[in-house]
């Protein structure tokens, strides 16, 4: 583990480190904001996935969920959204290769030897950080935006017991029925669509659905709703009578105004399972 930078913030500390990554073949980067209560002891985690063309950086600079984490005395995680370097893989369009992992263990070359992201965020990075750090491995909690949403909801639900709670700020909610997921599915994973299904969280909800709360907040005005399909999520939370909170923000678009303007009320949501 390097420690790449390490800030005093609200009372505790935001550090980026990175480590050799077996699973993506190459060195990873992460955020990790840890709050004062983790001097004295093990405390709670919330990963945070980031969406598309994003790094670690995005969500720890401009979300300002450090001072709402800090309040309640819980950890913060921000892991990459793909692999880098030289010598990975990478695409000319933006939803792509590098910075457009997914979340997904890709079967198809030549994306196979590195974007592993499924296995990195669920298996890898937690072992490497309950090794490294005062974090409750019993008291984990996740969020995301975008494909970050995504890859939260998915992994929430395949991994039942592991997250108190879920939430999402505009997720992709259909994959396997958008441009956004149909085109990466295929690349990452052939043309079986039936090995997409285990990535897709309208069809996870439908399924599985989670066993904890749910929160989910879309805006109104997101320029990529016909993208994100938030309909069909809310439709099938509703078939399964999944307990939870699906809401439309009047007026809200895609950015990180939106979600900084509700990471209050989602750390909030959050503690409200971890502090339990």
């Amino acid at each position: 583990m390097k420690t790449i930078s390490e800030n005093r913030a609200f009372g505790g500390v935001q550090g980026v480190y990175s480590h050799a990554s077996a699973v993506t073949g190459g060195e990873m980067t992460f955020g990790l904001f840890l709050p004062a209560e983790a001097e004295e002891g093990l405390v709670p985690v919330l990963w945070y996935l980031s969406g598309l063309t994003c790094t670690h950086e995005n969500a720890m600079v401009k979300s300002g969920a450090q001072r709402w984490a800090a309040e309640v005395g819980i950890a913060l995680v921000f892991p990459d959204t793909s692999p880098r370097g030289d010598d990975v893989p990478n695409d000319a369009a933006y939803d792509m290769g590098q910075g457009a992992g997914f979340y997904v263990n890709a079967t198809q070359s030549p994306w196979d030897k590195n974007f592993r992201m499924w296995d990195y965020v669920t298996e890898e990075l937690p072992r490497e950080l309950f090794q490294a750090f005062p974090l409750a491995e019993a008291a984990q909690s996740i969020t995301g935006h975008s494909m970050g949403g995504h890859g939260a909801l998915t992994i929430a639900m395949s991994f039942p017991g592991r997250f108190r709670s879920v939430s999402a700020f505009a997720p992709i909610c259909s994959p396997t029925t958008s441009d956004w997921g149909r085109k990466q599915l295929l690349a990452y994973l052939g043309p079986d669509e039936a090995t997409w299904a285990a990535y897709d969280a309208t069809l996870l909800m439908k399924k599985r659905g989670f066993d904890g709360p749910i929160l989910i907040d879309q805006g109104t005005s997101d320029q990529f709703l016909d993208l994100l399909k938030p309909e069909a999520l809310a439709g099938a939370m509703a078939e399964r009578r999944q307990g939870g909170s699906f809401r439309m923000q009047k007026g809200y678009d895609h950015s990180y105004f939106f979600v900084s303007t509700f990471m209050e009320e989602h750390v909030a949501f959050h503690a409200g399972a971890l502090n339990a």
